[in-house]
């Protein structure tokens, strides 16, 4: 059963090795691979307005959200964030549950869409999962992620038009 809640700071010790391994695989997140736990908990526990959520089944956290306003002052009508999901748990529904989660609270929030910066297009199952809850793709920038196994690969900027403005 996975819970999606706030996450705390007692969460931390699940999250560091999900967004570890994710970094070091360099395969669907645009971070330095050297990202080390400092900086990792500083750019991934933000505080309010921003939300950070984990997904868990009891004690063990399964994957990790973070959303906030994509942009400040004109553009903070916009969401953002990002997502990981520990490879355990990959293909369980999780990610769906948390991208179904930040689309609640921001809508909540009164947003007006959600803008994924940064999807890397050979990560399928991401993109899959995005289009099937309404995200469409407004443009890719070719060769924008270094890719180990694909070399340059393209970058999506994804889009959920939410309808409030």
């Amino acid at each position: 059963m996975t819970d999606i809640r706030e996450a705390t700071t007692a969460d931390w010790p699940g999250i560091w090795p999900i967004i570890h391994a994710v970094v070091v695989e360099r395969r669907t997140m645009p971070y330095d691979p050297a990202l080390d736990e400092t900086g990792a908990r500083s750019m991934w526990l933000l505080p309010p307005p921003a939300r950070v959520t984990v997904a868990a089944d009891g004690a063990q956290v399964l994957g990790t959200a973070n959303m906030y306003a994509n942009r400040a002052g004109p553009g903070d009508h916009v969401a953002s964030g990002s997502l990981m999901v520990g490879a355990g748990a990959r293909g369980r529904g999780v990610g769906r549950a948390l991208v179904e989660d930040m689309t609640t609270w921001a809508r909540g929030a009164g947003f007006a869409a959600i803008q994924f910066n940064a999807v890397v297009e050979t990560n399928t199952p991401a993109i899959a999962l995005y289009e099937s809850l309404g995200f469409t793709t407004l443009g890719t920038a070719p060769g924008a992620f270094r890719h180990p196994d694909h070399g340059a690969v393209g970058l999506r900027v994804m889009w959920l038009d939410l309808g409030a403005r």
